[in-house]
């Protein structure tokens, strides 16, 4: 099934991938692999993982402390966010 991230998640996503890369560039190829391995098996089986919030689903990445919220349309998987699992819930939820 493809899938399309949100404006503000793929800004979320490249936030992250930066400031990890300015930890070191090796870390931010492992946050990447995290984020594509996580959205791989999103892809692969979309009601895997518990909602979250009426219809929005949860799965965390491994490696690091982020979840990526999703939602499953018609006929492609919407990423709402790449969210740090420690910052405020439910910033994210005017982007439905």
């Amino acid at each position: 099934m493809k899938y399309v991230f949100h404006p503000e998640a793929l800004t979320e996503y490249a936030e992250a991938v930066q400031y990890y890369a300015q930890q070191r560039s090796e870390v931010a190829q492992s946050f990447i692999d995290a984020v594509e391995e996580a959205v791989y098996q999103i892809r692969e089986s979309p009601t895997r993982w518990s909602i979250l919030d009426e219809d929005v689903r949860r799965c965390l990445t491994s490696k690091f402390p982020y979840g990526i919220l999703y939602t499953v349309e018609t006929d492609y998987i919407l990423i709402l966010a790449v969210m740090h699992c420690s910052r405020q819930p439910g910033y994210w939820k005017n982007r439905r």
